[in-house]
C-alpha cells in the first residue's frame, strides 16, 4: 500500500516540531504540506532535518488546503482557531484536532485509546486530542471509575513549553526562574474535559515552572470502600498491562521520568489509614503522549495503520 498523504497546520509551534519529526519516523506517511505563517517560504528541513524532501512552509488559507489532495490534515492550531479548515475540509478528508475546540463536540471522536478505545477510532474522520494536563489526570483516574467518592483532586505541575510560544509570563523564564506560577484556579478546560471524559467530578489546580517541558500530576482520590495498596497497584497494572506507552512504576514519578519520552509512567501509589485516600501520580510530556504521540496513535488508528513504535525526543 503506498503512504498515505498528510498535511499539517500550525508547523511552526513546539508540538508541530515534534509531529514533524514524528511524520518523517513513518513509512507508511508522506507529509504533503506543512503550514505556517510565520515560516512561509524557508524549507521544511530547516525546522527539521528528518524531513529528507525539498518540502517549504507555506501559508496556506482553508481553501488553498481543501484544494490539496491528502487522506488526513492534522490541526495543530490554538484554541478557537480550527473552525474555518474544519468547515473546508471534505467529510471523507481524516482531521485530527489538537486543540480544545471539539472535546466536548459528540460529532467528534475522543482520541485516547488506552483509556476510550481503539475501536472507536477506527476509520474515525474526526478526532479530537486530548488536552495534555488531561490525558496525565485520566490516566491517574480512569482504573478507579465507579469506585470513587466525591470529586478527583488533581494537582498538576507543567514545564512552560505548555504555555505556548506567543510571549507571556507563563513561558518567560525570567518570571519562572525560582518561581512556581498557579493559573486559572477554578474552570479550567481541562477541568472540564476530564470531568466529561471520565463521567466523574474533577478538580483541578494547573502551574507553570521554570523547566521547559514535562508534566507532573498528584491526584487525590477517595475511595467508596477501603482497599490494601497492593489491590490498588495491581488494578493499575492490570488496566495498562500492553500499553507500550503507559508504564506503572514502583516508586513516585518525577518531571524527568516523562520528560522527552513517547509514553506516560503512573506510581507514587499511597493510602492513608483508613485504606480510602488514596494518592496517585502520573508524568508524562507535554508535546509528546500529552500532544503529538497521542495524535500520531489516533491518526494511525484511524486510517488503519499499525500504532508504531515512538522513540524518545532529541529535540
Amino acid at each position: 500500500m503506498s503512504a498515505r498523504r498528510v498535511g499539517l497546520v500550525g508547523a511552526r509551534g513546539h508540538t508541530g516540531r515534534e509531529l514533524l519529526r514524528l511524520i518523517a519516523d513513518r513509512d507508511d506517511l508522506e507529509l504533503v504540506f506543512a503550514s505556517s505563517r510565520e515560516w512561509a517560504g524557508r524549507g521544511v528541513a530547516e525546522m527539521a532535518p528528518e524531513i529528507a524532501t525539498d518540502l517549504a512552509f507555506e501559508a496556506l488559507t482553508p481553501a488553498d488546503i481543501a484544494a490539496r489532495d491528502v487522506d488526513a490534515v492534522i490541526l495543530a492550531l490554538p484554541n478557537g482557531a480550527a473552525a474555518p479548515f474544519v468547515a473546508s475540509l471534505a467529510d471523507e478528508t481524516l482531521i485530527v484536532d489538537l486543540s480544545a475546540d471539539y472535546r466536548f463536540d459528540d460529532n467528534w471522536t475522543y482520541g485516547l485509546p488506552e483509556i476510550h478505545g481503539r475501536e472507536v477510532l477506527a476509520g474515525a474522520k474526526r478526532i479530537s486530542n486530548p488536552g495534555c494536563y488531561a490525558t496525565a489526570g485520566q490516566l491517574a483516574i480512569a482504573p478507579l471509575r465507579g469506585r470513587l467518592a466525591g470529586d478527583a483532586h488533581v494537582f498538576g505541575v507543567s514545564g512552560y513549553s505548555g504555555a505556548g510560544t506567543t510571549p507571556s509570563r507563563k513561558n518567560d523564564p525570567a518570571a519562572l526562574a525560582d518561581n512556581l506560577m498557579p493559573y486559572a484556579l477554578t474552570g479550567h478546560l481541562h477541568e472540564r474535559e476530564m470531568t466529561r471524559h471520565m463521567g466523574q467530578g474533577v478538580r483541578f489546580t494547573p502551574h507553570v515552572a521554570a523547566f521547559f517541558r514535562g508534566i507532573v500530576a498528584t491526584t487525590h482520590l477517595s475511595l467508596d470502600a477501603p482497599a490494601s495498596l497492593a489491590e490498588i497497584e495491581a488494578l493499575y497494572r492490570r488496566t495498562y498491562t500492553g500499553e507500550t506507552l503507559v508504564a506503572v512504576l514502583d516508586r513516585i514519578p518525577e518531571i524527568r521520568d516523562g520528560a522527552f519520552q513517547p509514553g506516560a509512567v503512573i506510581g507514587g501509589f499511597a493510602l492513608d489509614e483508613t485504606g480510602r485516600k488514596l494518592v496517585v501520580v502520573s508524568a508524562l510530556d507535554n508535546l509528546l503522549k500529552g500532544a503529538a504521540v497521542q495524535a500520531m496513535q489516533n491518526l494511525a488508528l484511524a486510517l488503519d495503520l499499525p500504532e508504531g513504535v515512538y522513540s524518545p525526543s532529541p529535540l
